[in-house]
């Protein structure tokens, strides 16, 4: 049962202290380039994370993979449960980012919004939005909590729990990464949903981060990181339970500084592979300055594998003047073709999903 973490008092020693401050530094550094054209690249840091989140709970597809199922259920063919889920729960952090972030008053109802957007795809989808009315626990057996590793509160103690962890999302004493820290903490102690509560409680870090001002464009893809090290990140929320908040804190402030550190350096990389798909469509006559091509182009980040329809939904252009940006770019070898029937042709962007497969490894580029 935890204590309340509304108006908590906190002592931090002086290494946490700068351990907080230089990540904060980081994330502000991320963000100072961020504005809305560069919202493809936002978009690609923000599926990036949920796709590690996902990847926490042992859900975990290839990027290559991900993206055809994402292609294919954007054309509204089947695809697998696995694939349904980890892209419902990039809804869902879209979601908290996009949407609870900017609520005037964080509360309940928003939590059961984020909750009800990732379990619709669940094989139980009847839990969506929903707070648990029985007793769970992590580990041991299915019929009894005697061996297991974590027992959570009661559910009739949930509700007064969730109201605290709401008030304290709204304050703004503590510094942004230390909010972040505790709520994310706390709310997995709670564990007020009968499943996904780790896709929920990763989300409500960048809700913090986004409601306080230092992550308003990019989110600092922290789930690559505590996926990385899944160990490290269930003994620190082991010893927060165990009153170790200091250490947890140390922990969460070292994972979203490299987190951060990752996606400036992927968001360059990415950029300098986009001026390279600049110079493959200038070579030769090249398209007019205000071709449809161009402006595909900024949007691929996005998007590794794009559909006609997707292209036409976010360029905002004609089908005809899409289809012809489609095959200036693939005859350039920005784009590549993939088998499919004609009337359901998808590209995948030339050298995209190389990278973004290091990004989610938690590898630096180069």
């Amino acid at each position: 049962m935890p204590d309340p973490i509304q108006n908590l008092e906190l002592s931090l020693g002086a290494d946490t202290a700068g351990l907080v401050s230089y990540a904060e530094r980081a994330i502000q550094s991320l963000n100072a380039g961020a504005y809305p054209a560069l919202a493809p690249l936002a978009r690609l840091l923000l599926r990036t994370e949920s796709i590690a989140s996902s990847k926490v709970e042992g859900m975990q597809l290839g990027p290559r993979e991900l993206a055809r199922a994402e292609a294919r259920a954007e054309m509204g063919e089947r695809t697998s449960a696995t694939a349904l889920e980890i892209l419902a729960n990039i809804d869902a952090m879209t979601l908290s980012v996009e949407e609870a972030a900017n609520a005037a008053t964080f509360g309940i109802s928003d939590l059961l919004s984020i909750h009800a957007r990732l379990a619709e795809k669940f094989a139980n989808p009847g839990i969506a939005g929903r707070i648990r009315s029985e007793q769970n626990w992590i580990g041991g057996n299915d019929y009894n909590p005697c061996a297991a590793d974590f027992v959570p509160p009661p559910p009739e103690a949930i509700h007064r729990l969730l109201s605290d962890l709401c008030d304290a999302m709204n304050q703004e004493e503590l510094p942004p990464i230390v909010q972040a820290a505790l709520v994310h903490a706390q709310f997995e102690t709670i564990h007020p949903f009968d499943d996904g509560n780790g896709r929920v409680g990763r989300a409500l870090i960048h809700v913090v981060l986004r409601r306080r001002g230092i992550a308003h464009g990019y989110v600092p893809p922290i789930s690559v990181v505590l996926a990385a090290g899944r160990d490290r990140y269930i003994n620190g929320l082991v010893g927060f339970r165990g009153e170790d908040v200091g250490n947890w804190i140390r922990q969460f402030a070292e994972s979203t500084a490299r987190a951060a550190d990752l996606a400036r350096a992927y968001l360059k990389a990415v950029a300098e592979l986009s001026e390279g798909w600049r110079a493959q469509l200038t070579a030769g006559a090249g398209p007019r300055a205000d071709a449809t091509a161009w402006a595909l182009i900024n949007e691929l980040p996005a998007h590794p594998i794009i559909t006609a329809s997707i292209a036409a939904a976010v360029t905002g252009r004609a089908k005809a003047a899409v289809y012809q940006a489609l095959a200036e770019l693939t005859d350039a070898g920005v784009l590549i073709p993939l088998a499919q029937s004609s009337r359901r042709q998808s590209w995948e962007a030339a050298g995209l999903l190389s990278l973004l497969a290091g990004l989610e490894a938690g590898r630096f580029p180069g």
